[in-house]
């Protein structure tokens, strides 16, 4: 079996995985705090992030060594945040509606890596965030006189979680894969653990068994998308990334009963199909310049 087609397995194994969990989310945080849910479920993401960490060339002390110590720390608490509105998101808008603006996250990462990044982004990818954007506006019908202000929730998680993907290749200058997991795990677990106990509410018994699945699903789903990066590049994997909207969807209509009208499945075809070409033609822009001799500066990006 070749590496690439190892690669794409792990991809699929990671989504499937990650649609198991998000159903898993929905329906603990129809019943209790999402801001518990999420402290449970980073005690043992950090526990994974230190096991692995320990296990890596120099062991946890080089795994801990950062360059960046402030945004390593930011992002663990930014993922955190993230989660927290993920969940309450799924349990307050649905499954279905929540991923298909999910979805609109790397046009969001295209934008911010202007003005943060330093990067120029030319007209055919300012093309595909425009319609992308265009298609996240189809999804929420803002003006058809019944506007839902509940789905600002998954709107404002997809903002964050760019500025957390953001901050993330900020940190990659710097610092190697392993430290930044390491400290998206454990920062986020203690930032999440000073709040948690606030929230504390007792689980019932046979709610132990689906927060035991759930922190079992989400170690799992990092440790095959990590698998998957390892023999696979973004631009590769980021396309079938799109399935999660599929899965969530089809276990939003049946398990859950959510309907998703023609506007969300319009609006996600074209979300879907913006961010893939902006993913892909980020990733011939970085081919490009690696091959070319000349200073990034001089370089027009399209």
């Amino acid at each position: 079996m070749t590496s690439k087609r190892t690669g794409y397995i792990f991809v699929l194994l990671a989504i499937s995985i990650f649609s198991i969990q998000d159903a898993l989310s929905k329906h603990l945080g129809g019943l209790y705090p999402p801001v518990l849910i999420t402290m449970i479920r980073y005690w043992a993401f950090a526990t994974f992030a230190i096991a692995l960490a320990s296990r890596s060339q120099g062991g946890l002390l080089a795994a801990a060594k950062t360059k960046r110590p402030v945004l390593q720390i930011l992002r663990g608490v930014l993922l955190a945040l993230q989660i927290v509105i993920v969940i309450f998101s799924f349990a307050t808008v649905g499954l279905a509606h929540s991923q298909a603006i999910f979805s609109s996250g790397p046009l969001f990462v295209a934008l911010l890596s202007m003005p943060l990044l330093g990067e120029r982004v030319g007209w055919r990818r300012w093309t595909a965030i425009i319609i992308g954007l265009l298609g996240v506006l189809l999804i929420l019908e803002p003006g058809s006189g019944s506007f839902d202000l509940k789905l600002l929730i998954p709107l404002a998680s997809s903002l964050i979680f760019a500025i957390y993907v953001i901050s993330t290749r900020l940190v990659s200058r710097d610092d190697t894969a392993m430290t930044s997991f390491f400290y998206t795990g454990v920062a986020g677990a203690v930032a999440i653990t000073a709040v948690g106990p606030f929230y504390w509410t007792t689980l019932a018994a046979q709610d132990w068994v689906w927060m035991l699945m759930l922190c079992i699903t989400g170690t799992t789903s990092h440790f095959f998308l990590i698998k998957a990066y390892e023999l696979l590049d973004a631009a590769e994997v980021q396309p079938l990334t799109y399935l999660q909207l599929v899965f969530a969807s089809i276990i939003g209509v049946v398990v859950f009963g959510e309907t998703i009208g023609l506007n969300v499945i319009a609006g996600s075809v074209i979300v879907v199909c913006a961010g893939i070409f902006t993913v892909w033609r980020e990733s011939v822009v970085a081919r490009r310049k690696a091959r070319s001799p000349e200073p990034p500066s001089s370089q027009t990006l399209t």
